[in-house]
């Protein structure tokens, strides 16, 4: 096996030395998606819960390049840069994630001009 970049314009191009995502077999490891638009790279307006929806279009179009979709997401880590935003972010969340939800784990840090960061490992999805 070896990993492969996937790389998709319908999400943020990363900011820094460091690949949207790579796939390891049937692993997809998705890089911190920040709540930018792809069209215009600007952080999107509206608070934590528009910039909660933003992350998770992020995540969902790299995952589709990858072969796999928010369905096949196994594990997540959420960062938000107030902990008091947690019952928001959860709600968009949880409606925007199938069940069975993924496990995650979420921790307050500091963000650099955001308030919600997710990475996600995923599945690829087999044809059957």
């Amino acid at each position: 096996m070896e990993k492969k970049q996937i790389t998709t314009n319908l999400a943020p191009k990363p900011a820094g030395p460091y690949s949207q995502c790579i796939t390891y077999g049937d692993f997809i490891f998705v890089a911190g998606q920040r709540p930018a638009d792809p069209a215009t790279d600007q952080i999107v307006e509206g608070g934590i819960e528009k910039q909660t929806e933003r992350v998770i279009n992020n995540l969902s179009a790299v995952l589709e390049a990858a072969g796999s979709s928010l369905a096949d997401v196994v594990s997540s880590r959420v960062f938000l840069s107030d902990i008091s935003n947690f019952a928001a972010m959860n709600t968009v969340y949880e409606r925007m994630f199938p069940k069975p939800y993924p496990v995650r784990t979420t921790v307050s840090c500091t963000l650099r001009n955001i308030m919600v960061e997710i990475d996600v490992i995923a599945i690829r999805r087999h044809q059957e």
